[in-house]
């Protein structure tokens, strides 16, 4: 990981930290090209946290909305989930 993204994710821990009590309920947005096998991906990284997925696919179809809400126990584990899944080829994490 180099500097820049170390950075942005040090930066999003602090504000998290700021802003809640933990635990707390979080919203994970991604968009990943429509393929079934990355948005397996995405929902295997959340398996067996209690997390409803909800999925949407764009008018074209070349891409699919993932909506992740579930409880998490730190701002590091949403970091740590952020950090998973964006090994995912394609996926765009908003």
């Amino acid at each position: 990981m180099d500097k820049k993204t170390e950075e942005f994710y040090e930066r999003l821990k602090v504000e998290l930290d700021n802003s809640n009590t933990w635990p707390a309920e979080y919203l994970f947005k991604f968009i990943v090209p429509t393929d079934e096998a990355k948005i397996e991906a995405v929902k295997e990284a959340f398996n067996c946290l209690g997390a409803v997925i909800k999925t949407t696919q764009s008018k074209t179809a070349k891409f699919t909305s993932l909506s992740v809400d579930v409880q998490m126990k730190s701002a590091q584990e949403i970091v740590d989930k952020y950090i998973e899944v964006s090994t995912i080829e394609g996926i765009v994490s908003l």
